[in-house]
């Protein structure tokens, strides 16, 4: 790999891992659109570029959200029947998901992308929160939501954190638990997606060398491993900057990265 592209993937774990810290927000945001962009120059297909970006995006992830899991159970702030509940539902929608998207043409890939994380930053640019107006439900509308939930976070390489929030959050959940529990979610999230995509990628022509299916090792490597420093580095910063105006400039950034990927898409 030449010395470029190890910098690039670098660059963008520093950047990945300090926003997660800062503001408590996964990564694939930021990835996948950039990711795409790498790709694209490095030469990789056109019609694996997205999944090679979601794939590779989501074996980043494990390593934090690991990590997440393990200072959230720390502090006691996850709580286990919940995920023990949800998880075989998070699996399964999880990874459907991935094998939806390896039959799913590339660019509506990147259109579900972009919609979806527009969606998001007008979530934070409006800072709208679901008002908590119910108790968490039985085993089917828990499956409901653990498929939902995988799907969706499959499809837009997240681990998930915005939408479970969000749905305990509605079933009264205190935000501190949610949260925690949240993380736990994520892990297995990360771990089904990376799984899926490197199957359901398995033997497809023109992905780069050391990849295995549509996750790219060494991209996953360097991301992860700079990730872990610049977390922590972000984290602390969170109590000494203006969090609530970072995450509406961070909603920007999203769009304009959104927009960017579909540029790449349709316009390369």
């Amino acid at each position: 790999m030449a010395i470029e592209w190890v910098v690039a993937y670098l660059a963008l774990g520093a950047v990945v891992g300090f926003m997660a810290g800062l503001l408590g927000i996964g990564g694939g945001g930021i990835m996948v659109p950039i990711l795409t962009a790498i790709f694209a120059a490095q030469g990789t297909p056109p019609d694996h570029l997205v999944h090679m970006a979601l794939g590779t995006s989501m074996a980043s992830i494990v390593f934090t959200a690991f990590s997440s899991l393990r200072a959230h159970h720390k502090h006691q702030g996850v709580l286990w029947p919940v995920v023990w509940k949800i998880t075989p539902a998070i699996l399964l929608g999880t990874l459907s998901a991935t094998w939806l998207a390896a039959l799913l043409p590339t660019k509506a890939l990147g259109i579900f992308f972009s919609c979806f994380m527009g969606y998001v930053a007008l979530q934070m640019i409006l800072n709208i929160k679901p008002k908590p107006s119910r108790q968490l439900p039985g085993f089917l509308g828990m499956s409901i939501a653990g498929l939902s939930i995988g799907g969706i976070s499959a499809l837009v390489a997240i681990g998930g954190g915005s939408l479970t929030v969000s749905f305990l959050n509605w079933c009264n959940v205190r935000i501190q638990q949610a949260i925690g529990t949240s993380a736990a979610v994520g892990l297995p999230i990360a771990l089904s997606g990376s799984v899926g995509y490197m199957i359901n990628g398995w033997g497809s022509s023109g992905t780069p060398d050391y990849s295995i299916g549509y996750v790219y090792l060494p991209a996953v490597v360097l991301i992860s491993v700079i990730s872990y420093f610049t977390a922590p580095l972000g984290a602390k910063l969170a109590h000494r900057l203006p969090v609530a105006t970072l995450k509406k400039v961070f909603a920007c950034l999203l769009i304009l990265l959104s927009l960017k990927m579909l540029q790449t898409l349709f316009w390369n």
